[in-house]
């Protein structure tokens, strides 16, 4: 058993007290639940009787919620949450499991999402369910199996399996440079545009020409798909992975600026948390990666 049943509130009870703390008054939860003020308050009154708590406080307005209630209600809140999602995983993929991958948006779309109709097609029992996170985060506070990562091995209790390396190419709108240029320092005459993951990628760049540039100044983004669209509108000199830059250098929008391509100094990895198992559909997808990426 999880725990004694009766530290396990009742749903109504929960979800009465979550709406109260969450709108603001018993009158527009029982709205939202459809019920009536009274009811609201009874079901508040019978998690008080089974938790042996006060969870409201005398106060003007009808219900106030208790200092001690407040915190309690983000628990349940994140409780209900988890249930409302596993319900929907439930609901989506009946047969079998679901897995929560978080992707980096550019690389997710770009160069990863082509190629999981092969993993789709492999395990129609796996339903992958995809949302976007531009940084390392708590797999304790984040509702995810697992994390496609960029870097170096610097993600904090996981695990990694690698999924594949990156070369990047210095791309430009050719109204900028129409052609390209003799020498990498003649890029330091234009704006380069900046990845705000990877303050240091130009640096690395340019170390790798042979030239030891500290901290080129230029705009900041928060993803490649924006740089790649500020470079196109002529703002600077965009430093994308080679799956991105290619592709609009096809679609005519963007031409190489100086060279070609260079090793990042990173890779992608799968990342998973390394203090509980490994869920089967985790398995199943790491399993693909070793065998068909």
């Amino acid at each position: 058993m999880i725990a004694s049943r009766r530290f396990l509130p009742s749903l109504p009870s929960m979800l009465a007290l979550e709406a109260v703390d969450r709108l603001g008054s018993a009158t527009a939860a029982a709205e939202e639940l459809s019920l009536t003020h009274s009811a609201v308050s009874r079901q508040i009154k019978v998690l008080e009787d089974q938790l042996g708590v006060s969870l409201v406080q005398p106060g003007r307005g009808g219900l106030r919620l208790t200092p001690a209630a407040v915190d309690y209600c983000q628990t349940l809140r994140e409780s209900l949450t988890a249930l409302s999602r596993a319900s929907l995983r439930l609901k989506a993929n009946p047969d079998g499991g679901s897995l929560d991958l978080s992707i980096l948006p550019t690389f997710g779309i770009h160069w990863l999402a082509p190629r999981l109709r092969r993993f789709s097609l492999a395990h129609p029992e796996v339903s992958l369910n995809l949302s976007t996170r531009l940084k390392p985060f708590d797999f304790g506070r984040e509702p995810f199996d697992a994390a496609v990562h960029f870097g170096a091995r610097d993600w904090p209790g996981v695990s990694y399996l690698k999924i594949a390396g990156e070369e990047v190419l210095p791309v430009c709108a050719p109204g900028l440079v129409p052609q390209p240029l003799n020498r990498p320092e003649e890029l330091l005459d234009l704006p380069l545009l900046h990845l705000d993951t990877r303050a240091s990628a130009w640096e690395d760049w340019f170390r790798h020409q042979g030239l030891d540039v500290s901290a080129p100044r230029g705009m900041l983004f928060d993803q490649f798909t924006t740089i790649a669209q500020a470079a196109a509108l002529e703002m600077g000199v965009a430093l994308l992975p080679t799956f991105l830059a290619e592709a609009e250098i096809a679609r005519g929008r963007l031409v190489v600026a100086y060279g070609g391509a260079v090793a990042s100094t990173g890779s992608y990895y799968l990342v998973w948390p390394n203090d509980r198992p490994m869920r089967a559909p985790l398995e199943r997808f790491a399993e693909w990666i070793r065998s068909d990426l």
